[in-house]
């Protein structure tokens, strides 16, 4: 836990993309008296497509320059992708909290009642042996179907930027499961990628209310906040700002500033990081 007696607790919140966004928006509900930082690495997104040692070395290379710039009291990598791989290195490299991101498969387990559980993650993440763990520790006695979509991660981004996500292109990569002979008992879907619940409007139109959709922002977010000291008004200290950093200057990030500034984030900067591995 941080020791010192921070009045407004700086966190950094870190993701390929604007998934994490997800993350922050839970982050701010339970504590909404930290100075809040975005750091998306947008020049070398997305993350699934990297082997793992290119995943690993990038988010070093990104992390050793953006904690000693934005200098945070705790980081979140806000990322499944990044968490399962880089997360041991950043947590040795660095003396402060760092908070990774799982696929909620253990809530949804204990949630579900048909014991037929949907996971709905990267392809990356469905393959990986630290997922495969998860289900065998936590939902052996459940029938897991599995779906890796990549196409979903585009379509979250899309909506931020304000364009039309249509029902055809969710029901798409929905349809594997509707092929599954045991879907008519799905009763819990795990979104495992950060960017899937910026989705979960369009997601739930199409599976209707049987299926309870879970991810693992509130559970980050209380995690956060067991690891901050209790935060109390400081008249003498400014209120916090909170800003958004990109690693690349693009036409999506401008595209991107109406919703940040509705996720709290009214300021955008870019940080010039070399892309000696992306």
């Amino acid at each position: 836990m941080i020791a010192q007696p921070f009045s407004h607790p700086r966190i950094l919140v870190f993701d390929s993309g604007v998934g994490g966004l997800s993350i922050l928006q839970a982050i701010t509900n339970r504590v909404p008296g930290c100075e809040r930082f975005y750091l998306s690495d947008n020049a070398a997104f997305p993350y699934g497509t990297k082997t793992e040692a290119e995943l690993i070395a990038r988010v070093t290379e990104v992390m050793d320059y953006a904690i000693a710039r934005i200098q945070p009291d705790l980081l979140v990598i806000a990322c499944n992708t990044a968490s399962t791989l880089a997360l041991p290195v950043i947590r040795s490299r660095f003396s402060l909290p760092v908070v990774g991101v799982v696929p909620a498969i253990k809530p949804a387990a204990q949630f579900s009642r048909s014991r037929v559980i949907g996971l709905l993650a990267t392809p990356a993440t469905v393959v990986r042996p630290y997922t495969r763990q998860l289900i065998a520790d936590y939902a052996a006695d459940s029938t897991v179907i599995s779906v890796g979509s990549s196409e979903l991660v585009w379509l979250a981004e899309q909506k931020l930027r304000g364009e039309t996500v249509s029902d055809e292109a969710i029901r798409a990569v929905l349809e594997p499961f509707y092929q599954h002979p045991a879907m008519a008992q799905m009763d819990t879907l795990v979104l495992a990628c950060t960017h899937f619940p910026l989705l979960a409007e369009e997601i739930s139109r199409q599976l209707g209310a049987s299926v309870t959709l879970i991810d693992s922002g509130d559970a980050i977010a209380r995690r956060v906040q067991s690891l901050l000291p209790q935060l109390s008004p400081d008249a003498s200290t400014a209120l916090p700002e909170h800003q958004a950093f990109f690693t690349k200057s693009t036409a999506e990030v401008e595209q991107l500033r109406p919703a940040l500034a509705r996720f709290g984030l009214p300021q955008t900067a870019i940080l010039d990081i070399p892309l000696a591995v992306c």
